[in-house]
């Protein structure tokens, strides 16, 4: 089992930056792969970024390329998406997941962080 839970989310105006935090316990961090989703009103959950067991390997959806970076803290057992150069366009709710179920997909999620740009 993997807890993951996502902090760091909250207001901004267009241009502006954030840092989300997820914060994972249970099986070992540093052995699975972990992305970042998000969902807007209306709108089905869709990817965001990705990043391998290593931090090696970074993997983003074209819109968000250039304004995003997805990183993690293995000893700290935390994953971060950066995100900067925000649009209106970029609110949703932001989720992290885990690719730790061995199925290959995302087997556990958290709650979700309520990210939203201003015009």
């Amino acid at each position: 089992q993997v807890q993951l839970v996502e902090s760091g989310g909250g207001l901004v105006q267009a241009g502006g930056s954030l840092r989300l935090s997820c914060a994972a316990s249970g099986r070992t961090f540093s052995s699975y792969a972990m992305g970042w989703f998000r969902q807007a009103p209306g709108k089905e959950r869709e990817f965001v970024a990705a990043i391998s067991w290593s931090g090696d390997n970074t993997y983003y959806r074209d819109s968000v390329k250039g304004r995003f970076t997805i990183s993690r803290d293995n000893p700290k057992n935390t994953v971060y998406l950066q995100m900067h150069s925000l649009k209106p366009e970029d609110t949703a709710v932001y989720y992290c997941a885990a690719n730790a179920g061995g199925t290959g997909s995302y087997d556990y999620w958290g709650q979700g962080t309520q990210v939203t740009v201003s015009s």
